[in-house]
């Protein structure tokens, strides 16, 4: 992580690098290709800052612990602190929105599971959320964002913001009453259908809406 800084609208913006709250399962198509019940609630797991890496530059991968899978994710920078808040305060600390990898070690994640253990060596390991610039954008267009990862040119992953189980004011809300959102923390709001694993190598094409477009590659962590 070394390097990394959040940028809003093409600026550094003054905001500490914080966590990152994930959201599970918060696409039904996503719930069903890897045969995970549907929710009634949203499901938390917490990445570290030190998972923050930049998309500007190439991915690195762990390669000694199985397969590495891309989830494509909306994200939302804090901007203001936020517990236990109404939606209407949710609205009012959003500093900007982008695009995310949410890395995840598919095969340590399967075999954690099965021994009913947390994921987090599988999805919080070092450099596990490759993430954009944001940019700002109208409240009202939060539930109608459009993401797309292509890899070697194949569509992937095509999302809409819209089909969230849980949108991204009342999952703020949520997530404010258990804990303390703070500035410089990033939300990633669930993965669409299309989940699967990178090759060292591959070439990744990742847009939001027309707001953000960006080229990456995948190479092997030293």
């Amino acid at each position: 992580m070394s390097d990394y800084m959040h940028i809003v609208d093409g600026a550094p913006a003054l905001l500490p690098l914080g966590k990152i709250v994930c959201v599970g399962r918060n696409y039904a198509d996503h719930a069903k290709e890897l045969n995970n019940p549907i929710p009634t609630e949203p499901v938390l797991f917490i990445k570290p800052s030190t998972a923050l890496v930049t998309l500007d530059g190439p991915v690195v991968i762990p390669t000694a612990w199985g397969s590495c899978h891309f989830e494509a994710e909306m994200a939302i920078l804090i901007g203001q602190p936020l517990s236990s808040c109404s939606e209407r305060q949710a609205a009012d600390a959003i500093a900007g929105i982008g695009i995310a990898l949410d890395l995840t070690l598919r095969d340590l994640q399967a075999e954690l599971k099965q021994k009913s253990l947390p994921w987090e060596k599988a999805k919080a390991f070092d450099g596990a959320c490759p993430t954009s610039a944001f940019v700002t954008v109208p409240v009202d267009q939060l539930q109608s964002q459009q993401f797309q990862l292509r890899q070697n040119g194949q569509l992937k992953q095509d999302g809409n913001s819209v089909d969230m189980l849980t949108p991204v004011l009342p999952l703020l809300a949520y997530i404010s009453q258990f804990f303390t959102l703070q500035p410089g923390d990033i939300v990633l709001t669930g993965t669409p259908a299309g989940v699967g694993p990178l090759a060292l190598g591959d070439e990744l094409q990742l847009s939001l809406s027309n707001k953000i477009n960006l080229s990456t590659t995948i190479k092997e962590k030293p």
